[in-house]
């Protein structure tokens, strides 16, 4: 049992497993309770995987008689790859061409966020975000762009510290208009300014 008394997290015994199989005593003072935390810091980690992100987009939808480019950009995400389970970490940059309709801004975050707390590959990341705002808003176009540093190429393997992947992902007018994507591209590359 717990500490709360609910019965311990099934993650928790594998954890003691992996602790045992690296040669550590799970019992002693510093670990007695790493199973425990181990398993609390996964299930949030991987929360996204009870979140529907369709859901949060149609519950903030606006009609709105506005036709220029909506983004959001330098959004701040920790994800694990889905590969090694180590962390990647980065910013992504969301921008839609509206047809008849946005979406409340802050739920393009939290769209991210649930992606991200799943296992995940930058690719599919960067399409799953693209998709799922092309289906609920049926923009006009829509472009996504994720930057990212993965620590299984710092960590381990190739151990390059300073290399990091891009990826995106244009659709609609974002693919079709060489103007459209051209103006996404200057705007996510302009420094963050302060507001303060």
């Amino acid at each position: 049992m717990s500490s709360t008394g609910d019965p311990p997290d099934p993650i928790e015994g594998y954890v003691e497993g992996i602790l045992k199989e690296l040669g550590e005593n799970p019992v002693r003072d510093g670990l007695l309770k790493t199973p425990h935390r181990v398993a609390k810091a996964m299930r949030f980690f991987t929360q996204g995987y009870e979140q529907n992100p369709a859901q949060i987009l149609t519950g903030a939808l606006f009609d709105v008689d506005y036709d220029e480019m909506v983004l959001v950009k330098d959004i701040d995400f920790y994800s694990q790859c889905e590969h090694h389970m180590v962390p990647f970490f980065g910013r992504i940059h969301v921008g839609y061409i509206p047809n008849g309709k946005v979406v409340g801004l802050s739920k393009i975050p939290r769209t991210v966020e649930i992606f991200a707390r799943r296992l995940q590959v930058q690719e599919r990341l960067t399409m799953e975000i693209a998709q799922t705002i092309e289906a609920v808003l049926q923009p006009k176009g829509v472009g996504v762009v994720v930057e990212a540093k993965h620590l299984c190429m710092m960590m381990r393997g190739v151990q390059k510290q300073n290399s990091f992947a891009i990826t995106s992902s244009m659709r609609g007018s974002f693919e079709s208009d060489s103007k459209t994507r051209a103006e996404f591209m200057e705007l996510i590359r302009h420094q963050k300014e302060s507001f303060a």
